[in-house]
């Protein structure tokens, strides 16, 4: 029998959730390491972007090897550093981190997009709309073959994959998901398709771009399909809805970066409380209605309307300085990878050793919202 894990004791579902921010990713892949050390098993990952790419990695492979494919793709995206990031100053760092970037700009990353040289469209002239781009990302597409084991992603019991696009030519946001549509990696690469930096990717007939270009942060897809019984999401922020007052032209791009693509989330959790409450009021007037006026049709309906659960949202902030630099997210950097996937394992680590989704809550609780916790906070042992 196996052993019950005191960080979730009651078997809640548990989601991840994982919004786009290119480099930023990172990130994300250290928060992964710390709930894969601690056999908090996802069961559904919802991802946009570079989110969708992490996702695909983690619920397209064996629990034994999710890990490594995770940072493979990681080493491969990276670009080598021309100093030791750890042994040099603040401003060398910063100087190293410019030039890196600008080479990624120019040469592109290995495995996951290169430039196209000789292409007509930054001229402004007409091309293949599968070509409307600054780069290519079919290296993206050999990756994932390579690293994704789609045909396992697509069994039957395994982590529930959901990877959200926006279709083209009617901006609708189109979720693309393991348990109705047999996966594969275009649908990943769609979900990252940023324009005009990357293609829009072809998937039966229609064109797909960047799902973050509609919603970045896919906690609606969870709020929307909630299961019955209580839930513990990981919802992992790239992008701060927070800033100071911008001074520069990289500090505007930076902010504006910021601003469009931070998370939604408050928005769509008090969206959600409102329908919760007004759910349960459904039900107490139904419960006051006489049994000849009640009918099994009215108790299906009721039911379908959503369940009494409590959702706890544990929210994992990007809090990188990255010296306010507009291309953050294309910072590559080796050094960078590395520092963004230590702080997302060191900020996963103190939630879990905080743990507060094991506080008592009452049943008519919608949503609890789980801040990272401060270092001087009390917290349970994890380990």
């Amino acid at each position: 029998m196996k052993a019950v894990n005191p960080l979730n004791p009651n078997k809640l579902r548990i989601v991840l959730v994982l919004q786009g921010g290119g480099a930023l990713g990172a990130y994300q892949a250290g928060v992964y390491q710390a709930l894969h050390e601690h056999d908090l098993v996802p069961d559904w990952i919802v991802g946009t972007s570079i989110g969708a790419i992490n996702a695909a990695l983690i619920a397209g492979n064996h629990k034994a090897d999710r890990l490594h494919r995770v940072k493979a793709f990681w080493d491969r995206v990276a670009h080598p550093d021309g100093v030791d990031m750890a042994s040099v100053g603040d401003e060398q760092r910063r100087t190293n981190i410019w030039l890196n970037t600008l080479d990624t700009v120019m040469r592109g990353a290995p495995g996951f997009f290169a430039p196209r040289y000789f292409s007509a469209f930054p001229m402004g002239m007409q091309v293949a709309p599968e070509d409307a781009s600054y780069y290519d990302t079919k290296p993206l597409r050999s990756t994932l073959e390579e690293l994704v084991d789609f045909d396992y992603l697509n069994e039957p019991g395994g982590i529930r994959l959901t990877v959200n696009a926006i279709k083209v030519c009617t901006g609708e946001l189109v979720p693309f998901d393991s348990v109705h549509d047999d996966l594969h990696a275009d649908h990943v690469r769609a979900s990252g398709a940023l324009p005009p930096a990357f293609p829009p990717v072809r998937i039966d007939g229609d064109l797909y771009w960047d799902g973050g270009l509609y919603s970045n942060t896919p906690l609606e897809s969870v709020l929307n399909e909630l299961p019955s019984g209580d839930t513990l999401c990981f919802m992992v922020d790239l992008w701060s809805a927070q800033g100071a007052e911008p001074v520069t032209m990289d500090e505007v791009t930076m902010r504006q970066k910021d601003v469009t693509f931070a998370s939604r989330s408050k928005r769509h959790i008090d969206d959600y409380i409102a329908t919760y409450q007004m759910q349960q009021k459904l039900r107490e007037l139904y419960k006051r209605l006489a049994p000849e006026q009640r009918s099994a049709l009215d108790a299906e309906q009721l039911a379908a309307l959503g369940c009494d659960a409590t959702l706890h949202i544990v929210r994992l902030p990007y809090a990188g300085r990255d010296w306010h630099m507009a291309a953050k997210d294309v910072n590559f950097s080796k050094g960078s990878i590395e520092w963004r996937w230590d702080q997302g394992y060191r900020d996963a680590m103190r939630a879990l050793k905080h743990a507060g989704w094991l506080e008592f809550v009452t049943d008519d609780t919608a949503v609890v919202v789980h801040e990272l916790p401060t270092h001087d906070e009390g917290s349970r042992q994890a380990d």
